[in-house]
């Protein structure tokens, strides 16, 4: 497993991380102990890097994956989860408030069973008022970082134009990294067009959704997936091309957004150890360089589209 260091954070992260989204029931039903059996198998063989938030499964994500962490030496992972997105009885809602924000965060350590947590970020900034990230919620998550209960504060963000607007509008050191989704995979590589901004900070850069929640699998997207259906069309297309080559699109999807070594680490999600097991071994895997060139010429017509958060 290659490693990588989080902007200046210290944190030495895995290329590939566990994204614990899944553990909340967020895209399939799972068993909490097949869940359970999937941080262990990821731990155990290499990935360091555990990423939740209190909005996956309305707390059911947090509280799983609290207790598969209760078998696991603290040392031997670092934790994130997030403020400002929530759930309760199936319904969504928002709460960037520093006072909210200091409730989470205590909340969030009695579900996962840990006193501190290594990185706090603000999630999904924009469903946010920008203003109060940078004027409420973030100088609070500094004061919980001055007293050891974060060690380290990001924000997450479908839309990159609002990295850019908050670290700038908060003092220097405020953001130690950001995560991205969906925007540094095979058919989309916007996050690349803010590299330099976030190097030029210090800033570390967290990708996720490699698959692009489902386009770029096998098994295909959900009902609810908020990609236009010309987009979802030419990545079908793609997937079928790698079939009838007998390769995978998955393989090809993981070690690609796995090998910038700009990006410290890419976050997957799964409730299967299996699929850890595999997808360890495909960012292991050379990266078939003709392949890449075949799919990314099938995906040029709808490269670079997205979708607005919902």
């Amino acid at each position: 497993m290659e490693y990588r260091e989080l902007g200046k954070t210290g944190m030495i992260l895995s290329a590939i991380s566990l994204g614990a989204s899944s553990l909340g029931g967020v895209f399939h039903s799972l068993k909490e102990e097949e869940g359970i059996r999937t941080v262990h198998t990821a731990v155990e063989n290499g990935i360091n890097f555990i990423d939740v938030s209190p909005y996956y499964g309305h707390l059911k994500a947090e509280t799983t994956l609290g207790k598969a962490l209760k078998g696991i030496d603290r040392k031997g992972y670092y934790l994130s989860t997030k403020v400002g997105r929530y759930g309760r009885d199936g319904v969504n809602y928002w709460d960037y408030s520093g006072k909210k924000a200091i409730e989470s965060v205590y909340e969030s350590m009695e579900r996962l069973h840990v006193d501190y947590i290594d990185l706090i970020n603000v999630h999904d900034i924009e469903f946010a008022d920008l203003e109060q990230v940078c004027n409420e919620t973030l100088p609070t998550l500094v004061e919980l970082r001055e007293k050891g209960i974060a060690r380290h504060v990001g924000i997450t963000n479908l839309t990159l134009r609002h990295f850019k607007y908050v670290i700038d509008h908060v003092p220097a050191g405020t953001v130690e990294s950001v995560l991205s989704f969906c925007h540094y995979c095979l058919n989309d590589d916007a996050l690349t067009d803010w590299l330099d901004y976030f190097e030029e900070k210090g800033i570390g850069v967290i990708n996720a959704s490699p698959f692009s929640m489902g386009l770029l699998t096998e098994r295909g997207v959900p009902e609810w997936h908020p990609a236009p259906v010309p987009l979802q069309n030419v990545c079908r297309k793609a997937v079928e091309h790698c079939k009838s080559k007998g390769k995978s699109i998955e393989q090809l999807a993981l070690k690609y957004a796995a090998s910038n070594p700009r990006i410290t680490t890419t976050l997957f999600s799964t409730t299967r150890s299996e699929a850890v097991l595999s997808n360890i071994r495909r960012v292991q895997e050379p990266l078939d360089g003709e392949l890449l060139r075949e799919v990314q010429a099938i995906l040029e017509p709808r490269f670079r589209d997205t979708w607005l958060n919902s």
